[in-house]
């Protein structure tokens, strides 16, 4: 099975298409249908479209038929300072924040830190 038939298989599993999942994954609409002709596609993209199916990027290879994800524990926090702070994709509704948001984030959390 090719990576473009397992991306399909799980979109389709997940109840998306390949359109939401490229668009999701921060690609554009039609970016997964050039792996159906051949492109081999990069490791930073796999590992967001991975993200977005839950899945492992060794299951996208074909390395591996278990679909353990590649996601950390969603139990863990998150230090949103750090995240905000460090240069790096931070998403928000399948959308990457811009720089500016991520700084107007940043300093509305500031600000409220002090109103406990």
């Amino acid at each position: 099975m090719t990576v473009f038939e397992r991306i399909k298989e799980v979109a389709k599993a997940r109840g998306m298409n390949l359109k939401t999942v490229a668009t999701n994954a921060g690609l554009s609409e039609n970016a997964l249908y050039r792996y159906n002709q051949g492109v081999e596609p990069k490791y930073p993209t796999l590992k967001a479209v991975a993200d977005v199916l839950g899945v492992s990027v060794d299951y996208l290879l074909g390395n591996t038929d278990e679909m353990h994800s590649n996601k950390k524990n969603d139990n863990n926090p998150v230090d949103l300072d750090k995240a905000l702070s460090e240069e790096g994709m931070a998403m928000f509704d399948g959308q990457p924040l811009s720089d500016e948001y991520k700084k107007a984030l940043l300093a509305m959390l500031n600000t409220m830190k002090g109103n406990d």
